[in-house]
């Protein structure tokens, strides 16, 4: 439970950790970024192979493939309905965002809402793995999600800023869309450890979730910015290390 709870934290804290750069270098470039959100999608891709929906096939037994596929669906559907309300990052961030000028404040608030929003299925993604119980497993996938959350911290800073938020209420912001990663990393551990039963839909579940956002949410954002090849290759980096840790660690 130790385990669990620190990783809780540091998933959640990974976000708060992007705010403090982001404080600190307002104008990292996007190239960079781009190569740190890039990179996590690579391992978060990998991990949502091997350490969910793998493992999910395993467990589901001879109903193992039927499951594992329904879950995957059922955990992209739903972060589907979640950007039906309320969408995120490359949704939100038009040009008044990223260029820091003329913010409007409603605009804002609503994009820290989203990645608020968006961070709980991610949280219970980091808890479900747990559940597994291949704790290395369940650690790398913590890691990817945490990877992901740094860049999208970085982020959440300039918009407020500009937009005349005060740096304690922009640093608190930050920290409440980190608490919600931490909640959902607790709820995800606990939910598979009360119902061992749910655990091969709940790991297909986390990882149709991880895939989601991978795909339109991080790829999307890493393209946008006129460094697609950089990005392709820092996902494939971030994919076989996912790769070679499973293989050396599993």
């Amino acid at each position: 439970m130790e385990l669990v709870l620190l990783t809780a934290l540091g998933v959640g804290g990974a976000t708060v950790i992007g705010a403090a750069i982001g404080f600190l270098f307002k104008n990292i470039s996007h190239k960079f970024s781009d190569l740190v959100l890039s990179f996590a999608a690579g391992v978060m891709l990998a991990a949502a192979v091997l350490g969910l929906i793998l493992p999910s096939l395993d467990y589901g037994g001879k109903w193992g493939l039927l499951i594992a596929v329904f879950g995957i669906f059922a955990g992209a559907v739903c972060l589907n309905f979640i950007d039906k309300l309320v969408p995120h990052l490359h949704k939100l961030m038009g040009p008044e965002i990223e260029d820091h000028h003329n913010t409007n404040l409603n605009k804002v608030l609503l994009f820290v809402l989203a990645i608020a929003i968006h961070n709980f299925p991610e949280g219970i993604a980091a808890g479900v793995g747990f559940g597994s119980g291949n704790d290395t497993q369940a650690l790398i996938i913590a890691g990817g999600i945490a990877l992901q959350n740094i860049p999208e911290g970085m982020v959440i800073i300039g918009p407020m800023l500009a937009s005349g938020v005060t740096k304690k209420k922009t640093f608190l912001c930050a920290l409440a869309t980190g608490f919600i990663e931490v909640v959902g990393t607790l709820l995800g551990y606990f939910a598979v450890s009360i119902a061992s039963a749910v655990l091969p839909f709940a790991l297909a579940f986390a990882g149709g979730t991880m895939l989601y956002v991978i795909s339109d949410e991080m790829i999307p954002e890493t393209h946008a910015h006129g460094n697609e090849r950089g990005a392709t290759y820092a996902l494939l980096v971030g994919f076989c290390f996912m790769l070679a840790m499973d293989a050396l660690l599993g």
